[in-house]
């Protein structure tokens, strides 16, 4: 007669527990511009990163606050020092893919407009009442987990007694610098309402439409005179100037020491619009070196707040003029001349 051997199932490293789907979604496709995504977790929570020709990068930070249940296991060495905390990537676009299939893009949070839910009310419109999706069970519960190298990364979606199980393969991280940015020699801080900032890339967007005459260009200028602080760009529909006074109205924090002023590629910064979207507030910063940090919070359910960060590498000098030349072909009518 043979022995029958249970063997224990292993403990994972990391496992977090969400009921808010949608709200891990619209977190993550802020950052949707690359095919993959570094996943690096930590007792602190988890970071999920993405680059893009080392000259643009996203960061996207979920606290273990913003977890109903948050569990990390360090793993441990083979002389059982406790090891660096895992990282690897998985595929972005999957991941994002998984999280929509309970229909999590459009399922009613805070972030929509309160008239989609039948149940609003005027007073205090996102507190969770007994008709509230959180109450209903409406909202999903969603896991994540993950038990070591080699592993996939485990996603569960429960929903209305229906649970999905994705395993996203993972793969070696990539050992890939941070764009460095000196915080210590900030030459731009402008803290402002990210609305503000939106209003302005959609205005400039609706001029600079892609063509083989569109400089594609955004040109940031600050100052510590007026105009202060503006956004330029020139395309095939014409140019556009959007000017911010230092009103604080408009800017709630300005520091600018001396005049600066950078190009960036118009489609990376503007890779960013789903964060101004979602985002209460946007600090505006620039180094020595022209390295644009993007920094918005936003307010997610409980009265939490998340971070999401963007960096961009301005055009070296010699292209800088090469954009002034280009701006110079152009009539006020965006007419070549």
């Amino acid at each position: 007669m043979s022995a029958i051997i249970e063997t224990e199932d292993p403990v994972p490293i990391f496992n977090a527990v969400s009921t808010s789907v949608r709200q891990l979604y619209q977190l993550l496709n802020c950052i949707r511009f690359a095919p993959k995504v570094q996943i690096h977790i930590s007792p602190e929570g988890i970071q999920f990163a993405v680059e893009e020709g080392r000259v643009m990068q996203a960061t996207a930070f979920l606290d273990k606050a913003l977890f109903t249940s948050f569990t990390y296991n360090p793993p441990t060495s083979d002389d059982n020092d406790t090891a660096e905390p895992p990282s690897f990537q998985v595929s972005l676009t999957a991941l994002l893919e998984t999280l929509q299939i309970f229909g999590a893009s459009e399922a009613s949070s805070r972030f929509s407009k309160p008239e989609s839910d039948e149940y609003a009310t005027s007073i205090r419109p996102h507190r969770i009442t007994a008709f509230s999706n959180q109450t209903l069970g409406m909202a999903g519960v969603c896991r994540f987990s993950y038990l070591g190298v080699g592993e996939p990364f485990r996603v569960i979606l429960e929903e209305s007694g229906v649970t999905t199980t994705c395993n996203l393969n993972s793969y070696e991280p990539e050992n890939a610098d941070e764009i460095p940015f000196n915080k210590q020699e900030l030459e731009v801080k402008i803290i402002m309402q990210a609305q503000f900032l939106y209003d302005a890339f959609l205005e400039i967007a609706s001029m600079t439409a892609t063509s083989a005459t569109s400089s594609n260009r955004l040109k940031v200028v600050a100052s510590p005179n007026s105009p202060f602080f503006s956004l330029s760009a020139t395309g095939s529909l014409g140019s556009t100037t959007v000017e911010f006074s230092k009103s604080r109205d408009l800017l709630d924090t300005f520091s600018v020491g001396r005049n600066w002023t950078q190009y960036y590629k118009f489609e990376m910064v503007k890779a960013a619009v789903e964060a101004m979207k979602l985002a209460s507030k946007v600090s505006f910063r620039g180094d020595s070196q022209g390295v644009l940090s993007l920094q918005f919070m936003i307010e997610v359910d409980g009265g939490g707040i998340s971070f999401i960060d963007f960096r961009f590498v301005p055009f070296i000098s010699g292209d800088e003029d090469d954009t002034e030349s280009e701006e110079e072909n152009y009539d006020d009518n965006g007419e070549e001349v």
